[in-house]
Parts: C-alpha cells; structure tokens; sequence
C-alpha cells in the first residue's frame, strides 16, 4: 500500500527493424501521482505544469500530439499497437475531455488551448475559435458531449516544441533513455511523432485512487546510415546493420536515476519471425535458433550484446508464429561501460508487416474553383487473412466508423454521399447503420461527419463521395501563402471489430508500462491523408498598385505645393545674375565698363533666362491647379 502512495516514473525504448531498410524508435516515458485527497499538491517527480493544467481547467483526460511526416500504413504497419496510437495526423492534434457542466466546456477548452500553447510553443491557441474545433458523439470514447477536437495540419514542428516536452521529465534529456534525442537525428527521421496522454480522477471520488498519470511518447522512423553501396550476398540486399550511436550519434550511460524501470526492447514482428524461420530452414540448421541460447548470435543476425531476457507473445490464434522481444536493462551500464545495443544483419531477409483490413485513403475529384467532390476510398490490403478472422467473429459485416471534420468554407451537401462497393453503386441506407451530420455554418463552425458503415466481407474496394461548393472567403481571412491553398484535415478511420494487442506469457511483465502499451486492446485505426483545397484567391497585387500610385500622385502633389509655397523669386534673381556674371569673365566685364564710360551712358544689367515674377506664380498656380486636378479625377476613378 506504501509503494501505491508514492509518485512513480518509468523509461522504455522499443526498436524494429521495417521491411524498408529502417527502424522504427519507440520511445516511453510514464509519471504517475496519487490522488491529492490523499497525497497532497506537492510533488517531487510530476511536472507542476501539468498539475496546474489540470485543476485549473478540470481536464479529465486529454491527447495532445506533435507530428512531421506521414505514417506509411503499407510498408510500416497499421495493424499494431504501435501504429495504432502512435501514427498520428501531420501537424498538431488536440483532444480533451473536461468535468465541467455543459456551458463552460468551450470556454474550457479555449483556455487550454492558450495554455498548451504557452507550455509548448506552438501556435495551438489558433484552435480556440469554433471554426477550428468540433465535438464529436462516438467517434470518441464517449463523454456526454464534454470532449473537443482540433487539429492544426499545417503546424511546422521543431526542437521548439520538443524542448519544452523533455522538459517534463524528471531527468530531462541529461540522463537516461532521455538522452539519446539528438536533435539533428531526430528531425532527420521519415517520421516523428511527440505525443503525450493525460488521464486523471481527481474530480471523480467514486473511481479508484488511481491518480494522474502523464503518458509521454515519441516515434521516430530513422534510416540507419550506411557507407558505400549495399551489402549484397547471393543477388540479394542485405538490411542495413544499426546501432544506437549510429541511429541517434550517442550512447546510453545508464538511466535517469529517479526511474523506476529503464529498459530497450527489440521487437521482431510475426511475419519477421516467420522468414526468419524459413531461411533457417533454408540452410538446414536447428529451427529453434531464436529462443535457445546463443540466438542472438547466429548465421542469419546478430545482436551486440547479450538480452537479459526473451519475451514471447502468446494467444496469438491467427497465425503459428508469435512475435518476440527481447529486453535488455539500462541499469546495469554506466559511464565505464555505455550501453550500445546493436543488430548486424547476416544473410537477406524479406517480409511485409501486418496490414489492416482495409486500407484508407482520401483524395480530390473534380477542378475549377467553384465545386468539387471529397472521396474516401477502402480498398483490400494484401493480407485479407486478418479480414477473415475478424469477419468471422463478427459474422458476414466489415464494421467501419468514419470521422471527418471539414472547414466551413468548404460547403459540403450531405444528401449527395454515394457508396461504391467494388464498383458499383449501392444503397446508402443498407450499408450505413448510423450516422450523425453537423452542417457548416458560415465563420462559426466547421462541418462534422460520423458514419458507421457496414460493408460484406469480400468486399475488395469501397468508395465513398460528397460533393461540396467552395466558399468566399473575407480578405482579413486569407493566410500569407493563399495561393498555396486551403488543408482539409485528416479523416479518422475506426475499425472496430478489430483490436490491435500483443500478450505475453510473462505476468510480471504487466508492471512495465511499455508493455502495457503493448497489451492494451486497441481499436485498429488509420489516418487519411490532409486534402490540400484550393480556393477563389483575390489579385492582392492590387492594393499595391492602387496604394504605390496613390501615394505618387499624393508626393508630386505636395511636392510642386510646397515648392511653390517656400519659393523665394528676389533671390532666385540675384542667383542667375551671378551666375551668368561668371559666366561672362572679367575680360569682356571690363570692356563693357569702359565703353559705358566712353559714351556716358549707364551701364546695362546682364540679361538673364528669369521672367517676371507675376509669369512665374501664374505658371506654378497652372502647375498645382493640374496636378490636384489629376488627383481627384484618380481617386473618383477608383472609388
């Protein structure tokens, strides 16, 4: 009872290789506190912002992730824990449930936006305007209309943002697990995920005194450096061989010392373990080379140091080969004896990951500026076995749920969805069993779309379309980059009868929080792609001209005025006699004096270009008459 009082923190790392030469990295970090009933507000391992964030706003669970990249579901995987939770939409994403009454949930929500957006450096306050956030019934767990969603695609992510995330740490990025987020590595990667999970019952006495528990997690998708050419044996690649220094340019020095755990999983997925099996086989060895003991040293791979134990995933019926892991602890290395975990690959080895039943894409029909059509399209993935399975359980329907939020600018008509099903057009109302419509409204709020389709089991390819007219948009509302266009956020694709889990034989492996990740029943589900819109975008080089010509007009006008004004004629005058007294030279000046004096007459002034003083003003006065002339007659013009 003594050790559920006190404040807990936990480090894993999981690495697998991909069948596109890379590895997939894994981070998890977990803190947890006590109820503050019991425990009280002063914590020595639970971030204080964190704490202050949920009491303020009375936030009972919330997800909040950072994403640059696109999860590839055909070469990655998209039916895992893994890719599940972790592959998220490109940008920022935000949802958060609150234990407030009905009419204060939105002013909740506009708080912690600004809020997050302070902790993180980002600009997630854009989100607090209802044009930008929904609330979904089911597409969610449900909480009685008390959650919100936004997402922000075309969020740049940065070490910015990554910095005040390790900052939540206990050990930061100084010690530990931590410690290995270089950050040209890092944003070097395919992918890169940083999301962090919140859950708390601090406002609900009559659930277990579980507490807070922060949940932080990033996934990164590196491509191992490889010098020269790639290594060939029998006319085939190779993978490429990896280690932690090579992936991310440091090593392990041991864990954060406040961690309860700290360990590094290396995962190889069913069908790994499968080829791996079959060149074994190929080479007429010993079939079990992976679980006696020297399997970490053997013809086909290599790993650089010895794992502490092997976990093996059991209650797998869909297939006879189970994934495995292998772990190693962190603290047993320090900085004598750093901890650099590597794989040598030894002969080629070709596999697919476990895909999802359908795979979900999203993408344009149409052209012009003035209407267009939105299709989602379901198609077969090459591995049907998993539709199979999960078809039988559920009887002769493929259970699909369909979440999709448009802005409102982008004016979708709900009467025009259509359903495709391999090629034909089928009835909405027999393969729709459910489905909650929230129409646009003009700069108040987006367009939401819940479906749960129902879909026969053969089916090879699904389609479904909506036609929609594209909006005006203020000039105030446009972004910088108009011309670029307009995003329309990731839809959401649930499959729920299928869940993604991986149990393992070990009870005491329930502990770790990594692994619980790992065990968690998950509903499989995919992100589409962000649509990129474009929209009816006003020459703003217009302006510009009016306002440059305008302003010209307006320098030559009070230009001649006040030149007119401040012009003095006496010593313009008196400027031009001396000039051309200069001009003349005292040769002929004197000449001209002694005539004078030889006829006793006076001597004639020098003759000058210079008018009169009443031509000059007349011919200024002409000259402003015609300029303001001119500029009346432009801004009459252009009003």
């Amino acid at each position: 009872m003594a050790e559920e009082m006190n404040e807990e923190f936990t480090e894993g790392l999981l690495l697998r290789p991909l069948p596109d030469r890379r590895v997939l990295a894994h981070f998890h970090f977990q803190s947890s506190v006590p109820p503050t009933r019991t425990y009280g507000r002063h914590h020595h391992l639970f971030p204080k912002s964190i704490y202050q964030l949920i009491n303020k706003f009375r936030v009972r669970e919330m997800e909040l992730s950072f994403t640059q990249g696109r999860w590839n579901y055909e070469h990655w995987g998209g039916y895992d824990p893994i890719s599940s939770s972790n592959a998220k939409p490109p940008g920022v994403e935000l949802w958060a449930d609150f234990d407030v009454s009905l009419d204060q949930v939105d002013a909740s929500w506009k708080n912690l936006t600004h809020a997050l957006s302070g902790l993180f450096c980002a600009s997630i306050n854009f989100l607090e305007h209802s044009t930008s956030y929904s609330a979904p019934q089911w597409s969610f767990r449900s909480f009685a209309g008390k959650l919100r969603y936004g997402t922000l695609p075309r969020e740049a992510v940065c070490t910015e943002n990554l910095t005040p995330w390790l900052k939540l740490l206990p050990c930061r990025d100084k010690a530990g697990l931590s410690a290995l987020m270089d950050r040209p590595s890092i944003y070097r990667g395919y992918y890169h995920s940083q999301r962090l999970h919140l859950t708390s019952d601090e406002f609900d006495t009559a659930k277990s005194n579980s507490g807070i528990m922060l949940e932080q997690t990033l996934t990164v998708v590196l491509q191992p450096n490889t010098l020269g050419d790639r290594a060939m044996v029998s006319g085939k690649t190779l993978q490429p061989s990896w280690s932690l220094s090579s992936l991310f340019g440091r090593k392990v020095h041991g864990k954060c010392s406040v961690s309860k755990s700290s360990n590094v999983y290396v995962q190889f997925e069913p069908n790994l373990v499968s080829e791996l099996k079959e060149v074994w086989e190929s080479v007429e060895s010993e079939n079990g080379i992976l679980i006696h003991d020297a399997f970490w040293n053997n013809p086909i791979f290599e790993i650089s140091a010895s794992p502490d134990r092997v976990v093996k995933e059991v209650g797998n019926l869909q297939k006879e080969v189970s994934s495995i892991l292998y772990e190693f602890l962190v603290e047993d290395y320090n900085d004598s004896k750093p901890f650099d975990l590597g794989l040598r690959w030894k002969l080629p080895v070709v596999w697919s990951c476990k895909q999802a039943p359908l795979h979900a894409s999203r993408f344009l029909m149409g052209s012009g500026n003035e209407r267009g059509a939105i299709a989602i399209s379901l198609r077969s993935s090459s591995n049907n076995n998993t539709q199979r399975v999960g078809c039988s359980e559920k009887g002769s329907q493929l259970r699909i749920d369909i979440f999709q939020v448009v802005p409102w600018y982008v004016k979708v008509y709900y009467h025009t969805l259509k359903v495709f099903i391999d090629g034909e057009l089928q009835s909405t109302m027999e393969n729709i069993e459910k489905m909650h419509l929230s129409p646009s409204e003009d700069k108040v709020s987006p367009g939401v779309m819940e479906m749960k389709l129902r879909l026969p089991c053969s089916v090879k390819t699904a389609v479904l379309t909506l036609e929609f007219d594209k909006g005006f948009l203020h000039i105030d509302e446009y972004p910088p980059d108009a011309n670029q266009g307009f995003d329309i956020p990731s839809a959401v694709v649930s499959f729920t009868g299928f869940q993604a889990s991986i149990g393992f034989e070990d009870n005491f492996l329930n502990k770790l929080p990594i692994l619980n990740e790992l065990q968690e029943r998950k509903h499989v589900i995919s992100y589409t792609e962000v649509l990129l819109v474009p929209l009816t975008t006003p020459d703003f080089s217009m302006p510009y001209n009016v306002i440059t010509i305008t302003c010209t007009v307006f320098a030559l006008y009070f230009g001649s005025l006040l030149n007119a004004l401040r012009r003095r004629v006496g010593e313009e005058e008196r400027l031009l006699k001396s000039k051309a007294a200069k001009k003349r030279g005292p040769l002929s000046s004197m000449l001209s004096k002694l005539s004078a004096k030889l006829k006793g007459s006076p001597l004639e002034p020098i003759p000058t270009p210079s008018t009169s003083p009443s031509s000059i003003n007349y011919k200024l006065i002409v000259k402003v008459i015609l300029v303001a002339g001119m500029a009346a007659g432009w801004q009459y013009y252009f009003r």
